[in-house]
């Protein structure tokens, strides 16, 4: 049995990596290709929540949300210094990498319009992050990572708990509703979207050969609807997907996935669209990419640019 094969054995009958003299060049690479997508995650989200921040309808609201972004720049932290420990030069991943060359969703490219789409972020997007990053607190093999997470999955939980307050408050008043509705409307199919390409069309995942995650693609997706549609479904919120009884999971009503309207935030659910076209979106990256990455970026430049002053 050659190392590769050894070490997959290994994770999968529990062993826990604790260091790079654990890892094989196959696992450290898959750890550090899933730590900058959650750190870049993590970070870039807090720039659209920075969008709406003046528009709190209350003192405890600007309270709260100025503690799920504090949050989610801790759990950005985690990950880039794990990926330090790891030997990557995080300052150069941080402040010198092109803005499209980030891993964060594509729906966090977008500014905010309201303090209800702020809400709907929260609930949708911040349950994407509970249902990723809490399949890996219970599966992950690499030991300082299942460790830090144990703060992370109680910090998401509270984040899009906050999102359904919001959104359950909103529903209630007659002039709010359409708010939430037209929120819902882009924000539904961006978080189906977090989860990934199917599983029909991925060959082998080495995050699962080697247990950095225990669950497929759309085996998350279906966990984030299990939760989400009953969710909106209770407040009256209408979405675009049901129960199957007869197939035992969530169905969705419309194309998945199918090309979508940047400029006006709208689904053109007359066009389908391949995951290979979705891939080059991702790419391509949404309107504000280069303005919110400059936005964490700058400060760190504006010193450098000092100290080469000073010299």
């Amino acid at each position: 049995m050659d190392h590769s094969a050894l070490l997959k054995e290994k994770v999968q009958n529990g062993f826990i990596v604790e260091g790079i003299d654990d890892m094989n060049e196959e696992y450290l690479q898959a750890l550090k290709q899933t730590l900058v997508i959650v750190g870049d995650t993590e970070l870039l989200s807090v720039p659209p929540l920075l969008t709406v921040y003046n528009q709190a309808p209350s003192l405890n609201s600007k309270i709260t949300a100025l503690a799920i972004m504090q949050d989610e720049i801790g759990h950005a932290h985690i990950a880039y210094r794990l990926l330090k420990d790891l030997g990557e030069n995080t300052d150069e991943l941080l402040y010198n990498r092109e803005p499209h060359r980030w891993k964060n969703p594509y729906a966090f490219d977008f500014e905010l319009s309201n303090w209800i789409e702020l809400g709907v972020f929260n609930a949708f997007f911040d349950r994407a992050g509970y249902t990723l990053l809490g399949d890996a607190f219970e599966y992950t093999s690499y030991g300082p990572w299942k460790r830090a997470l144990v703060k992370v999955d109680k910090e998401e939980l509270f984040h899009l708990r906050n999102g359904e307050i919001i959104m359950r408050t909103a529903m209630k008043d007659p002039k709010l509703k359409d708010e939430v509705q037209k929120a819902v409307d882009w924000m539904f199919l961006m978080a189906l979207e977090f989860f990934g390409v199917e599983d029909r069309l991925k060959s082998r995942s080495a995050q699962l050969e080697y247990r950095l995650k225990g669950s497929t693609n759309d085996e998350l997706r279906q966990k984030w609807l299990s939760t989400a549609v009953p969710f909106c479904e209770s407040i009256g919120v209408k979405v675009p997907a049901h129960y199957d009884e007869k197939q035992q999971k969530y169905v969705l009503e419309v194309p998945f996935p199918c090309k979508f309207d940047p400029e006006n935030k709208k689904w053109l659910f007359d066009q389908p669209d391949t995951w290979d076209n979705v891939i080059n979106r991702f790419k391509q990256r949404g309107p504000k990419n280069k303005q919110f990455v400059e936005r964490i970026q700058k400060g760190y430049k504006e010193m450098e640019n000092w100290r080469k002053e000073a010299v």
